[in-house]
């Protein structure tokens, strides 16, 4: 089934194998994605894709400046003929949502989706309403363009599951998408799985063999970015502001069972863990001044650290 919707994505999408495989692990977790890329690599059109295959609601919400946390979420609205409030519900109420420039809308609006994403639920009006599952956010985020963009606060950032980099297609792959797409006709993709038969999948997936070595492996890694003198990683101390969440642990052993399943393991080895964990963590080690001014990045730290934690 999974391989069935790999495929049907592949009709639309040129190339593009790390992104399209990262998200069919949140799908298979339920966890949240940040997609991070300049303009133009089909990010929305792999999402939108995606939500067409599995036959699930998808609704892209553009964020903006002037966007208000009742145009996500949804409102009170009065009716007078009867004198009563009914609940008009915003765009959050689908399973699969794309937060198209996530960082270009204010504080307030970042924080209404915080709720949905944590708790799959909202409230309105001093009611809560339950998301119906499967929920996922995928976010996008220009990072070239910073003009009227409003950064990402940590707390939100952490509920991401993973954060990607997507880069640009190689040569072949873009000649390939000019010859596909010469035609201008829209590419047709079939319904393959369905949102009952991803939460089954998810369901196998937590019950995958994790071996106590490999839990403590995902460990280690963590916390080496908090302590990376215990690590014997100490040159690191003064790079790293804050080191990744329990939260980020979790994410690691969820990411990695996923990891394992999609190719056809029934049990989680380390380079499971090695192939996931940079997107699982480059979001949530925050680098000091002196990290910057030396140009060291998160992505840097995190491969230091994986190359030091020795696998079982």
């Amino acid at each position: 089934m999974i391989q069935k919707v790999i495929a049907e994505v592949g009709k639309r999408v040129v190339g593009q194998s790390y992104m399209v495989e990262r998200l069919m692990i949140s799908l298979l977790t339920g966890g949240h994605v940040l997609l991070e890329g300049v303009p133009g690599l089909a990010k929305t059109l792999t999402v939108r894709t995606l939500a067409e295959t599995i036959n699930t609601h998808f609704q892209r919400i553009q964020f903006t400046p002037d966007l208000l946390p009742a145009d996500v979420i949804g409102t009170q609205v009065y009716d007078q003929s009867n004198g009563q409030f009914s609940v008009k519900k915003g765009p959050i109420f689908a399973n699969i949502i794309l937060a198209d420039e996530i960082n270009r809308a204010p504080a307030k609006v970042q924080a209404a989706l915080l709720e949905a994403m944590q708790e799959k639920q909202v409230t309105i009006g001093g009611t809560t309403y339950i998301l119906e599952e499967p929920f996922l956010v995928l976010a996008t985020q220009n990072p070239i363009e910073q003009e009227g963009t409003y950064p990402l606060p940590e707390a939100q950032v952490d509920r991401f599951m993973l954060k990607l980099h997507v880069g640009y297609p190689s040569r072949e792959e873009e000649k390939l998408v000019l010859r596909r797409m010469a035609g201008g006709e829209p590419i047709p993709v079939a319904h393959v799985a369905t949102p009952q038969q991803i939460l089954a999948a998810r369901k196998r997936i937590a019950e995958l063999y994790m071996d106590a070595r490999i839990v403590d492996y995902i460990v280690e890694i963590v916390h080496a970015t908090r302590y990376p003198a215990e690590a014997g990683l100490a040159q690191l101390a003064p790079l790293i502001e804050f080191g990744a969440s329990p939260r980020a642990t979790l994410s690691l052993a969820q990411a990695s069972r996923a990891h394992a399943f999609l190719h056809g393991r029934s049990f989680v080895t380390p380079d499971d863990v090695k192939a996931i964990a940079p997107d699982v963590l480059r979001h949530r080690v925050l680098t000091t001044y002196e990290a910057e001014a030396e140009e060291v990045t998160s992505d840097a730290i995190v491969a230091r650290v994986l190359e030091a934690i020795r696998a079982p």
